[in-house]
């Protein structure tokens, strides 16, 4: 049986012009009302007119030439730059009449990191006593612009923002008969009229003809976000939630809000380096991601499955022991080594030394002690609840609010208190004291996973109302972070899908605020529970949208056969193990150790993250279909698995159209054995792979050739 993988259709495009990727610029009009930010892949131009107000009349991917606001600008309806209610008042920045909502005060130019440039544009309502600024960013090498807005309210009373967008442009690739629109991660197909919610992290805009278009994401956190995508295929709104979660912000006299941000990626299906797979790893890790471009992803090993509540030192000090040969950089206690949710007393009756003991095995072992920590959901017995009852959150009858967990009902405090320094000071505490490089931090904040209700109702908290608690709790957790990260800069922060609200979401607002997200608890205890294909599942469909490395799909188990799909899975995104590693066969910890040795070097040597290919039957992995991926730095160096399933495939065809030149040479990782030397056309053009009889699964190698010296 032999399948084609072809990621992407070639370009119609009748004229590609050749860009330079070039260093980021702001160009000032010689009017002072008139502005371009940009590089040499992407433009965007922004002028004030008394007539019309501040709005953007051109944005030009200038890889083909082709300006996204050329539909818009026909009709001379731009859209309105950005919009908001004060206290139910509409302000616009562009409204089209004579009397635009607001006024020019100037403009500068910053630098920002990583290397790019910021313009801001300071703006003053006319009929409010607020300023706007807004922000636009653009980098060396990206084909991407960003933006945010700074609101300051100038009165000398209270307002009240609502229906807040902060992009709002009529941006488009095509007519809308020849549009199509991508939302979930920016792989589902929908109509070109809908609105994005918390799983639309990120929508493609795309040209159905040509395959050019454009990447709209929304930065703000879980559910806070919404994306209109227009009516007509008129562009897009990247806007906080009006509706289901509506978003409210109160700003006292004097005071400043800071918006969620939005990145528009400019992209070209089949067309080089501009192809969505190499624009969206590329920018996402290099910018978005805390770490950025020189984060090296550990190895973590947790305890949770098989043991969940019931670790204890003896079996730790066992798995420790197991761990360090595998090749693990982080061991990992989750639930159970505490006495109480939100204490950070040790629990004496599982680890009668206290925790003391096991950091000294860990690192003795060449490894880093990793924890898990609940955030907002801790025990009556407390001293912060004790102390302060009235920073829980309540419900919509006045009841305090409580959360199932495994240690039973557990109160939930909202992180628009005080609350958010204790917790602070509480995480800080435990990673000062055991010397943490990793902290799981879980459990419900802003809105449960498994049905409870969303938000706060109490008094007295920082939020003026149910609608603005849901925002100021996802400002908590940053609050809380970034204390975390001010006394411990190198410590990698795991926010789960419970503790941002939702199963399996990641979006840019938790990266914003974190390094890793826990997306899952698949089921590995079998293997008929098919665990390594649902975490793939869940890695395919994030992949072009997320960066790879900052999603741990838990919970695959290291003991569960065949361990080499275990292996060839986790490679995809953060490598993560659970599973009783004590079960291994000496020679299965012997062939672990040695691949993830490999795969540890490769990873130091190639910066895989800059591209991400799935293969096969991607979209929806089953058993009698063959699934698989590339992850390649943007020299074409990276590696390819491939994934045999229940399938009886010998022998796959893998298309890589967008692959880059040169000669490569490509090895076999499972047999160790050269596969050969092939081109870059070659690969573009589709390479055969025998898969080996005796694995499950093949992992290729792509290196290289050194040109004779």
């Amino acid at each position: 049986m032999r399948k084609t993988a072809l990621l992407w259709g070639a370009l119609l495009l009748p004229a590609i012009l050749v860009a330079q990727e070039g260093p980021a610029y702001v160009r000032n009009g010689a009017d002072g009302r008139s502005w371009a930010v940009g590089n040499g892949l992407v433009e965007r131009e922004m002028r004030f007119d008394s007539a019309v107000g501040f709005y953007t009349p051109s944005w030009k991917h200038k890889v083909t030439g082709t300006d996204f606001m050329r539909v818009a600008g026909q009709k001379k309806l731009w859209g309105t730059e950005f919009r908001f209610q004060a206290d139910g008042q509409q302000l616009a920045a562009a409204i089209g009449t004579s009397t635009p909502g607001f006024e020019l005060i100037g403009a500068d130019v910053r630098d920002t990191s990583p290397a790019g440039k910021v313009l801001v544009v300071k703006l003053k309502a006319r009929e409010k006593p607020l300023e706007v600024e807004a922000f636009y960013a653009v980098y060396d090498g990206h084909p991407v612009v960003r933006k945010w807005l700074g609101i300051t309210n100038r009165g000398n009373s209270p307002v009240t923002i609502s229906h807040l967008a902060f992009e709002d442009v009529r941006l488009t690739p095509a007519d809308p008969e020849e549009l199509q629109a991508s939302g979930f991660y920016g792989i589902m197909p929908r109509a070109i009229f809908f609105t994005g919610r918390v799983e639309d992290s990120a929508i493609l805009l795309r040209n159905s003809r040509t395959g050019e278009g454009c990447i709209v994401m929304n930065e703000a956190p879980g559910w806070t976000k919404r994306t209109d995508i227009a009516g007509w295929g008129w562009g897009a709104r990247a806007m906080y939630d009006t509706d289901i979660f509506p978003f409210e912000r109160s700003l006292g006299p004097g005071e400043t809000f800071t918006s969620a941000k939005s990145s528009v990626a400019f992209v070209a299906e089949g067309h080089g380096m501009s192809d969505p797979r190499w624009v969206m790893p590329t920018y996402t890790s290099r910018v978005l991601m805390k770490k950025g471009s020189s984060y090296q992803p550990p190895w973590i090993y947790n305890t949770w499955e098989p043991f969940e509540r019931n670790i204890n030192a003896g079996t730790t000090r066992e798995l420790v022991a197991v761990a360090s040969q595998l090749g693990m950089d982080v061991f990992t206690i989750d639930d159970g080594w505490q006495l109480d949710y939100g204490d950070n007393t040790v629990d004496t009756k599982t680890f009668p030394q206290g925790l003391d003991g096991v950091v000294a095995d860990v690192e003795r072992s060449g490894m880093r002690l990793g924890l898990w920590v609940p955030l907002a959901a801790i025990s009556p017995n407390t001293a912060a609840y004790r102390e302060h009852p009235e920073w829980v959150r309540m419900d919509a009858k006045g009841h305090p609010q409580l959360t199932d967990t495994g240690a039973g009902g557990q109160a939930v405090m909202c992180l628009a208190t005080p609350y958010k320094q204790v917790a602070a000071k509480r995480i800080n505490d435990l990673i000062g004291r055991y010397h943490l490089k990793y902290v799981k931090i879980d459990l419900t904040t802003a809105f449960n996973t498994y049905g409870e209700a969303p938000g706060c109702y109490a008094k007295g908290h920082e939020h003026q109302s149910w609608a603005e608690s849901m925002g100021r709790i996802y400002e908590g957790i940053k609050y809380v972070t970034d204390e975390i990260y001010r006394e411990h800069p190198d410590v990698l922060l795991d926010l789960t899908f419970e503790l941002w609200g939702q199963k399996h979401v990641i979006d840019y607002g938790l990266l914003a605020a974190g390094d890793l997200d826990w997306l899952s608890n698949v089921d590995d205890d079998t293997p008929q529970t098919a665990g390594p294909r649902q975490a793939r599942t869940l890695l395919y469909h994030r992949a072009l949208a997320i960066p790879v490395e900052t999603m741990l799909i838990g919970n695959l188990s290291v003991d569960i056969p065949p361990i080499e799909e275990r292996f060839a899975t986790v490679i995809g995104s953060a490598p993560l193990f659970l599973g009783d590693p004590r079960k291994l066969a000496p020679a299965d910890v012997k062939w672990y150790g040695e691949k993830i040795r490999w795969f540890k070097d490769l990873r130091k040597a190639v910066p895989m993250q800059e591209g991400f290919f799935p293969l096969g039957e991607w979209r929806q992995p089953g058993a009698a279909t063959w699934d698989g991926f590339a992850r390649l730095s943007r020299q074409g160096e990276g590696l390819i698995a491939l994934f045999k399933n229940k399938s009886e495939t010998q022998r796959v065809e893998v298309k890589l159209p967008v692959f880059p030149d040169g000669q490569f040479r490509i090895r076999s990782v499972m047999t160790g054995q050269a596969v050969g030397n092939y081109s870059g056309e070659q690969i573009r053009r589709g390479l055969r792979v025998q898969l080996p009889v005796k694995f499950k699964v093949e992992v290729l190698e792509i290196r290289k050739k050194q040109s004779p010296t």
